[in-house]
C-alpha cells in the first residue's frame, strides 16, 4: 500500500482498552513484515502527521524533526 502511494499509517486505537500502544504496534508491524525497512518507517510516521488533526505548525515541526532524524541515520 505504501508503494502504491496510499497514506498508510500505524496507529493505536484506545490503547488502555486494547493494550496496543503506538511503539509496540510499530515493532509488531515490522516484525510481521520483514520486507519493511527504515524508509517505510519514515513514510508511516510522515503519513501520520499528514493524516492528523494537528495544527499545520505542529505538523511542520514534527516533519522537520523526523527529516533531521532520518537524515542523521
Amino acid at each position: 500500500l505504501l508503494d502504491a502511494g496510499l497514506c498508510v499509517t500505524v496507529n493505536s486505537d484506545d490503547p488502555a482498552y486494547f493494550g496496543g500502544y503506538l511503539n509496540q504496534n510499530f515493532v509488531e508491524t515490522f516484525a510481521a513484515l520483514p520486507a519493511l525497512g527504515a524508509r517505510h518507517a519514515y513514510h508511516l510516521a510522515s503519513n501520520s502527521f499528514e493524516a492528523s488533526f494537528a495544527s499545520e505548525d505542529d505538523r511542520r515541526r514534527w516533519q522537520a524533526a523526523l527529516d533531521a532524524t532520518f537524515a542523521a541515520a
